[in-house]
């Protein structure tokens, strides 16, 4: 009589530590382990300001190119509009940004930051600096710059 799978993994013995070895030979692999840490870290600190990593880009974005359109902002930070519209209504109801129709085009939103949403902005800049200088302290500028450049080779590749 066949045994039960259930009854078979009880028989083998437990794994004290999982290897990933077999991953670690991929690049990607590394990528995103270190993004994990990364995303984790900047959600603690925009926590802060009740911001998300998406509407903080959001914000950010915004307060440095003033009348942006809102399919401006879609193309430039890859999301679709329909989340977009979820992401700019919430910064809206806090009084961080404005819209207002684009008189020559009814259907376009210009969006600007009020000035709550530039002290905001600022502010969470101030932090998310803060931040990664602490996260990369061991990494000098040269190193930085290398990780930077091999990032944008691999988005512009895409």
């Amino acid at each position: 009589m066949k045994q039960s799978s259930s009854a078979q993994s009880r028989s083998q013995p437990e794994i004290a530590e999982v290897s990933d070895a077999p991953l670690r030979q991929f690049m990607g692999y590394h990528i995103k382990r270190a993004f994990n840490v990364i995303q984790a870290d900047l959600n603690d600190v925009l926590k802060t300001f009740e911001l998300r990593m998406v509407s903080f880009s959001v914000l950010v974005l915004i307060v440095e190119n003033p009348g942006i359109r809102q399919s401006q902002l879609s193309s430039a930070l890859a999301i679709e509009r329909p989340n977009l519209v979820v992401i700019i209504d919430a910064l809206e109801k806090r009084e961080l940004i404005v819209r207002d129709r684009l008189l020559t085009d009814r259907r376009a939103y210009l969006l600007q930051a009020t000035m709550a949403g530039d002290q905001l902005c600022e502010k969470a800049l101030r932090a998310i600096n803060t931040h990664e200088n602490k996260l990369f302290e061991g990494i000098d500028a040269a190193m930085r710059s290398t990780v930077v450049q091999a990032m944008r080779t691999i988005e512009a590749q895409s």
